[in-house]
């Protein structure tokens, strides 16, 4: 059977029930067509929450920009992304930034592979802990089930699907966006990073039978033969990469089960992803916050819209980025004060506040006594504003 005649699909499930992923007994199977689809209301366009995808995906844009004559900074300028994801791997960014970031950079460059020049330079580190639990799997077939289960951590618009008919198997990619189509750059870059992965657990001249793509073929070949090292289909039908079954029983020779198990479980507490408004922001809140800059344009910045887009939906929500940054302030400035040797002065810089006797009101009114009581133990028995936007109730402590 020729591999070009495979259509997404043909699913067969008894391949996934064979997995030799080390989860745990009571873990959750996600390797079903329920599980790697996206849901209903995805299906049909209906998103209330921006896509983020980690800021790793960028690791080589500025080495990339500048190789071709531009201005990295200026480009991420232009699509208003935060420029630290330059230097931090870990930030969240709105998916549709990136992909506007790609398209502009290659119609500027005149680059039609820019996104795959990207991915030439990436290996597994670029996918931050799910890299790490691909690498410990036992053999390649086990490494690409965990991919398929655990990329959306990486990107939150982002979906895989193996497909296997007899000998041949096909890894189809699903990339949510703007009218369920994602945009040729982001694609690009998308199959090229996982090939990248899955060739890195081979010996280095493996290669797959085929790689598709379904948008228009570039004005020359050339890079893309030398990239994937096999024949790439334009206008095909789906995203996908085609290989053969018995890549799958390939063993990986730096596999650890102990450190598999390990990170799996670890990896298990990051697979949950807010289900509104509110808690998107809170949770980009409680990541800004420590650095000393969280304002509402800057999250504005991170989920690629306005503040007044933050504001009607968590209005929506019944609540407003006041509350989630004050929620998100006692929750931290909680943690930060224990330490006794901790400057106040530093603390208050660090929550954003304007001096430290701003602070010092704030805590005050927020807590009922003052930081110095707190620290010596004289505390209420319950904040000033109970237990609202996730602060803890500390009778007792």
């Amino acid at each position: 059977m020729r591999a070009s005649k495979i259509k997404p699909g043909h699913f067969r499930a008894g391949y996934v029930g064979r997995s030799s992923v080390n989860l745990p007994e009571d873990a959750p199977r996600r390797l079903t067509d329920r599980d790697i689809c996206f849901t209903i209301r995805d299906i049909a366009g209906i998103r209330a929450l921006t896509d983020l995808i980690r800021s790793a995906c960028l690791t080589r844009y500025a080495e990339i920009a500048r190789s071709v004559g531009l201005d990295p900074r200026k480009m991420l300028r232009r699509v208003r992304l935060p420029l630290a994801c330059l230097d931090q791997q870990d930030m969240r960014v709105a998916i549709g930034g990136v992909r506007r970031l790609l398209e502009d950079s290659a119609e500027a460059s005149g680059i039609d592979e820019f996104a795959l020049r990207m991915a030439d330079r990436g290996d597994l580190s670029n996918l931050g802990p799910v890299g790490l639990i691909v690498r410990e799997q036992a053999t390649v077939g086990a490494a690409i089930e965990a991919l398929s289960r655990y990329i959306h951590i990486h990107n939150e618009a982002m979906r895989l699907r193996i497909e296997r008919v007899d000998d041949i198997v096909t890894l189809v990619f699903m990339l949510r966006g703007e009218r369920q189509r994602a945009t040729r750059q982001s694609t690009e870059l998308a199959v090229g990073t996982i090939h990248r992965v899955i060739r890195s657990l081979f010996h280095a001249d493996w290669r797959p039978l085929e790689v598709h793509f379904a948008h228009s073929p570039p004005r020359s070949r050339k890079y893309y033969r030398y990239f994937f090292g096999c024949d790439v289909s334009f206008d095909s039908d789906f995203d996908a990469i085609v290989y053969s079954a018995d890549d799958l029983d390939h063993p990986i020779p730096t596999a650890h089960p102990q450190i598999a198990r390990y990170v799996q479980s670890r990896i298990e507490t990051m697979d949950i992803r807010p289900d509104n408004w509110d808690a998107k922001v809170s949770e980009l809140v409680r990541t800004l916050l420590p650095g000393g800059y969280c304002t509402i344009e800057r999250v504005a910045e991170h989920l690629g819209c306005n503040r007044r887009t933050i504001h009607r939906h968590l209005s929506d929500c019944g609540t407003n980025f006041s509350a989630i940054l004050d929620a998100q302030r006692a929750e931290l400035v909680m943690r930060l004060i224990e330490d006794s040797d901790r400057p106040l002065a530093g603390i208050a810089e660090l929550l954003g506040f304007s001096a430290q006797s701003a602070m010092a009101r704030w805590f005050a009114g927020r807590f009922g006594c003052s930081i110095t009581q707190w620290r010596n133990g004289i505390r209420p028995t319950m904040p000033t504003n109970g237990n609202a936007g996730g602060v803890a109730d500390t009778s007792g402590v």
